[in-house]
């Protein structure tokens, strides 16, 4: 399963940017898209794919995170 996950921009670097996911930073190739400090952007695969606002993003963050913690998230390995 693939997942792409909103995260804040906080630095950017040529094609790179460095971005906030609830604490962890990591760099993400932002070439696709025209996006700046201090926005939110989807990553996926390494690459941002949008640009979103904060309160779609906090949504989203907020959904994911009910989903986990509501106990229906197996993230085993399939045997």
């Amino acid at each position: 399963m693939c997942l792409a996950i909103p995260g804040k921009i906080v630095a950017i670097d040529g094609d790179d940017a460095y971005i906030d996911f609830g604490g962890s930073k990591k760099t993400a190739n932002v070439s696709m898209v025209d996006a700046e400090v201090g926005q939110w952007v989807v990553v996926h695969a390494g690459f941002a794919i949008e640009v979103m606002d904060e309160d779609e993003a906090q949504e989203t963050l907020k959904l994911w995170n009910d989903f986990l913690d509501s106990g229906e998230a197996d993230i085993r390995k399939p045997q």
